[in-house]
């Protein structure tokens, strides 16, 4: 399993103008990019070990990142 942070950016590369355009104009996907970062750092942390957690909590983690990156992606298609 890999251990390296899933930036949207990275996760979204054909819509990465699109994303910085509505950071710099959109206050809900700004939010909504905020919940996913810090979503994912959990995740990132967690799977590091830099902070440990249980297998269930990690998938609860992971279950959050995931609700949120599709989120993110329903909002970049439909705009």
């Amino acid at each position: 399993m890999s251990h390296t942070p899933h930036k949207l950016p990275d996760e979204f590369p054909e819509y990465a103008a699109k994303m910085v355009d509505l950071l710099g104009n959109d206050a809900h996907f700004v939010k909504m990019c905020d919940e996913y970062n810090i979503a994912n750092d959990a995740v990132h942390l967690a799977e590091t070990d830099i902070k440990p957690t249980s297998d269930d909590h990690m998938a609860d983690l992971r279950k959050r990142r995931m609700l949120i990156k599709d989120q993110v992606y329903a909002y970049l298609t439909a705009k």
